[in-house]
């Protein structure tokens, strides 16, 4: 796994940036959408490792999480 990607998703945990954890996440999702949708090449290593990279995101984004009723849900998702 990319160590920076770990170093990002801490940085906007630290200083609290859902948004950004949000969009990196979108992002990563399209990237491997293209990835799944490419015919000739074997992405299977790039596939894992965008993989791993979106566990590190919502590992992030679950952090930042308020606690449970402190949040009404639908202010939240």
């Amino acid at each position: 796994m990319s160590q920076a990607m770990e170093l990002i998703v801490a940085s906007y945990v630290k200083v609290r940036d859902r948004r950004a954890l949000t969009e990196l996440l979108a992002h990563r999702r399209k990237v491997l959408a293209e990835l799944q949708a490419e015919a000739g090449i074997n992405p299977e290593s790039a596939i894992r490792a965008i993989q791993d990279e979106m566990a590190v995101i919502e590992a992030g984004l679950e952090e930042l999480k308020p606690p449970p009723g402190s949040v009404p849900e639908n202010e939240w998702s």
